[in-house]
């Protein structure tokens, strides 16, 4: 079926790109700060081609638009950009040029290539720079034409900036700027422009509500040895974040004073910048104010930073995870023993989650919006069920619940899913497979120096064996009562040049989160969280190994043993055994302690 309204909204946009001498009109996911997830002024590539996922890129020109996404999103982007004349490039597969490649082979001498420069990162600028460079090309990154079609755009997001408790967070904003001034120091660097959300949220120790789901306030930082400069939306200061920022010495800007304070300012010494982190326009102004030699590329500090968890973080963390985990088995319960008995959609099931989550003490807000996927929808790794958009759950078949909470404390994510009545043998040998791929890397040993590249192959071997993968990333840092995606780790197989991989070192957590997605048929993933401990030191080196975090009961009905071997039951019952000694304390109602016992049993071939 036509979707009209996109194919007009493209219609207004190739006018505009006419009327601009524009040939080529990029929009991708991002806002100002090159955020995983951006609020609804941001969302162009959406209004553009009507897909809704998290991740994607368009690129327009006078008779053509193509759409490139990753894998998560295949079959969802598929599905909601029919009918509206939008190409789907499939990231990563086989044959499919990349965006650049594309530009590189399509694109005539001489031509516009626009964007607004404000959503592009300074890394992919000088990416489409270096690659575009024997062509003449002319870069119009000072017009946000979205803006000039977009007539009912959704306000730029505005909400109060917040405190919580000092106690939660370990350290200081004064001793976290301590840290990123010697880093500074260490780099040669006398200032630094910080413009990452979160990284700004963490090393203020104050939390936002700009962007769903991530406690961020927009917001950008300018740091030397001396000042603390910090542009937010003044609106969002209350009197007591006013006087908290006063305390620490933070000179305060309106949030579109920006580029202006780095036009005017008087650069000394050089300046350190993320350039996957800093976008395209502020890129631009600095070389402009400063000079290009003045420009230092390295991380932002607080990354690592903040990745790697104090001793109080931990602690609140783990207390944090057992009550989430315990939440997350009662509802577990509630879905087994009333599927088919009443009323039951993919909606309402996320609905009561959400509701269980908030009575739990220091709730804040969901991590991110929970994902209930029924039977064939499960395939689509980022579905998302809506009041008017859902199926109906019954007795039969699978559902997947992909959730988490922000708390006091701690920020969760977990996925579990539940069989609801009966399955093929083919689902249960792909579910068996899933759950022995996250008990292998859960039980890794590893020395002191190794990348979640080094143990990616632990979770995909298993599936790999059966000729299976899963298009996405194996695991991903959670942020510390903020955003549930954090890097700079994480544990994936695929080397992709110019990638810079970080060691797993104790105090970081991240997912794990292996799974099998049949389009039209089932998906499956199994996830937990596991944090980096020390193992064994001895003359071999120092081992690390990971502990558990999440302790929720794997649907034994979905397992079947012929695909085991004993290494493995052994590795689930121990699972098992933890998850029962640790949760059912927490549980209240008897009848589901009973019910966990049960879920928790120990099984053999």
């Amino acid at each position: 079926m036509e979707n009209v309204a996109v194919k007009n909204r493209l219609s207004l946009l190739r006018a505009k790109m006419q009327e601009y001498g524009i040939d080529y009109y990029m929009m991708p996911t991002s806002d100002f700060h090159n955020s995983e997830y951006a609020a609804d002024f941001f969302k162009a590539r959406e209004y553009f081609t009507g897909f809704t996922g998290s991740n994607g890129t368009v690129l327009v020109s006078s008779d053509w638009a193509g759409l490139w996404t990753d894998g998560r999103y295949f079959i969802q982007a598929e599905k909601e950009i029919e009918g509206t004349g939008v190409t789907l490039y499939r990231m990563g597969n086989e044959g499919v040029p990349t965006l650049s490649e594309y530009l590189k082979d399509n694109i005539k001498k001489g031509q516009v290539l626009g964007f607004d420069g404000r959503v592009i990162s300074t890394a992919i600028g000088l990416s489409l720079e270096k690659s575009l460079e024997d062509l003449d090309i002319t870069f119009s990154y000072e017009r946000d034409l979205a803006d000039e079609v977009w007539t009912d755009r959704p306000a730029l997001p505005c909400h109060k900036i917040y405190k919580l408790r000092e106690e939660l967070f370990g350290k200081s904003f004064k001793e976290k700027l301590a840290d990123v001034r010697a880093k500074m120091s260490s780099y040669k660097c006398d200032s630094h422009f910080l413009s990452k959300l979160d990284d700004i949220t963490w090393l203020t120790n104050l939390r936002g509500n700009d962007v769903e789901c991530n406690p961020v306030a927009l917001s950008y930082a300018f740091i030397t040895m001396d000042e603390f400069h910090l542009f937010v939306q003044e609106e969002e200061l209350t009197d007591d974040v006013r006087k908290y920022l006063s305390d620490n010495d933070v000179t305060v800007h309106g949030y579109h004073e920006v580029i202006d304070f780095l036009k005017n300012r008087n650069y000394t010494g050089n300046i350190l910048v993320d350039k996957n982190n800093i976008n395209y326009s502020t890129y631009r102004t600095l070389i402009k104010a400063a000079g290009k030699d003045k420009l230092v590329y390295n991380d932002n500090p607080t990354e690592l930073m903040k990745a790697i968890k104090n001793d109080t973080e931990i602690r609140n963390i783990r207390e944090v995870y057992l009550r989430d985990s315990a939440k997350l088995c009662e509802f577990m319960y509630w879905v087994k023993t009333n599927v088919g008995k009443i009323p039951m959609t993919e909606y309402s099931a996320a609905m009561k989650l959400d509701s269980m989550r908030a009575e739990l003490p220091g709730f804040i807000e969901l991590s991110f919006p929970t994902i209930s996927a029924y039977g064939a929808n499960a395939a689509m790794m980022h579905y998302e069920a809506t009041e008017t958009d859902y199926a109906e759950v019954k007795p039969e078949g699978m559902l997947l619940v992909d959730s988490g909470g922000t708390y006091e404390g701690g920020t969760t994510d977990v996925t579990r899913t539940m069989v609801l009545g009966p399955i093929s043998d083919e689902i249960k040998k792909h579910y068996t497979g899933s759950c022995i791929s996250m008990l292998h890397l859960a039980d890794a040993k590893f020395l002191k120096g190794c990348t979640g590249r080094n143990l990616d192959i632990l979770a995909r071997e298993p599936l790999w064996a059966m000729d299976i993968d899963y298009k996405c990333g194996t695991g991903h840092g959670i942020g510390y009562m903020l955003n549930v995606h954090e890097g700079p780790h994480n544990i994936r197989w695929q080397y992709r040049e110019g990638m810079k991989e970080y060691e797993l070192v104790p105090g970081m957590i991240v997912s794990d989160e292996p799974g099998v997605y049949k389009e039209g048929s089932h998906g499956i993933r199994l996830e937990n969280i596991i944090e980096v401990v020390e193992g064994t030191k001895n003359s071999d080196g120092q081992f690390l190994k990971f502990n558990f975090l999440t302790y929720a009961p794997i649907d034994l009905e979905g397992i079947d043993t012929q695909y085991m071997q004993q290494y493995d039951i052994d590795l689930l019952n121990a699972y098992h055994k933890a998850v029962f000694e640790k949760v059912s304390p927490l549980i209240k109602d008897q009848a589901i302690v009973d019910w966990l016992k049960e879920q928790t049993r120990p099984i053999s071939k």
